[in-house]
């Protein structure tokens, strides 16, 4: 089972212009909560660690995970309101995102919170975007990665939101600390610009690769995958399609990368570190397909697996 950590809210996306206002359409959404979402409409085990409003919205969130098969074992609730995230697409399809965060409930989750332990089905734990970098939850994160790394994946998404997080620097720092203890990165090219100005990808994955995981992977948008692991560089190609928006495509990739490792028996640190590059371009491949699909899609709308290797053999 993989255990996903982090926030969960619902983007307001922003349609045209009606005479009496604005057209738009509340989903649900949040970085985590799209890669808990897309592992279990994979069919792989997974659960979501966070806490949720008791307001309609959070009733919402909670009836989308169930309806995947997400575990809400350790789901936490309390009375402070849903974050909404305003969303205005550009003409490329690209998000712009307006964030209604304060107090909100997906920040609450505190280290007394926490599981005492997990029991042995864990085999991973992925966290990511501002749950990283926002009290109390950012640290009630970084306490149960610590705690657990070594035995079970720990695998991260920086996933940066500026406007959120506040100040850059405490969120590198944290995300540096974390290194030690992850055994899969995934970051987009935009995370890393956003991180570390004019840096080279490739460069950035390095040094980080030093600093702990066995794998960082980048992601390029349209340039497709690729992943640095042990000496090795492995690109991939993204599969070409019309592009509705770019929503939840980051988080579709993240949850496919892991499904695939977990349906081949491969998510656990020691399997991980011995990765082969047949095995990894697999892995790209899946997620590509599973992130390109998305992209066809308004809004983060994962698919299933059989969506995934039905699009994988009609792009051969």
């Amino acid at each position: 089972m993989i255990l996903v950590c982090g926030e969960a809210l619902i983007d307001l996306f922003i349609g045209p212009a009606t005479s009496t206002g604005l057209a738009a359409e509340a989903v649900a959404g949040g970085s985590p909560f799209n890669v808990a979402v897309g592992i279990g409409r994979l069919g792989r085990p997974a659960a979501f660690l966070s806490t949720l409003s008791e307001d309609a919205f959070g009733e919402f969130l909670c009836g989308r995970l169930a309806a995947v098969g997400v575990a809400s074992s350790y789901l936490h609730r309390c009375p402070n309101r849903t974050t909404l995230s305003v969303v205005a697409t550009s003409s490329t399809g690209e998000p712009q995102y307006s964030f209604y965060a304060p107090d909100s409930a997906d920040r609450a989750l505190t280290v007394q919170d926490l599981p005492s332990e997990l029991p042995l089905p864990v085999n991973a734990i992925t966290a990511g975007s501002y749950s990283l970098g926002v009290e109390p939850i950012a640290s009630a994160v970084e306490t149960l990665i610590h705690r657990e790394a070594g035995s079970r994946v720990i695998s991260l998404d920086p996933n940066v939101r500026p406007r959120v997080v506040g100040d850059l620097n405490l969120f590198r720092e944290r995300f540096e600390r974390l290194l030690a203890s992850a055994t899969i990165i995934k970051a987009s090219s935009e995370d890393l610009e956003i991180l570390y100005p004019e840096a080279d990808p490739l460069t950035i994955a390095r040094e980080w690769m030093r600093r702990g995981p066995s794998i960082v992977i980048v992601t390029r948008g349209p340039n497709g995958p690729l992943a640095v692991f042990q000496d090795k560089v492995v690109e991939r190609p993204a599969p070409h399609v019309d592009v509705v928006d770019t929503v939840g495509a980051g988080d579709t990739f993240h949850a496919a990368f892991l499904s695939w490792l977990d349906a081949e028996s491969l998510l656990s640190p020691a399997r991980i570190a011995a990765l082969t590059e047949q095995q990894v371009g697999a892995a790209l491949d899946f997620a590509a397909a599973a992130a390109a699909i998305v992209c066809t899609r308004r809004g983060a709308d994962p698919p299933t697996w059989k969506e995934v290797t039905t699009f994988m053999k009609r792009s051969k």
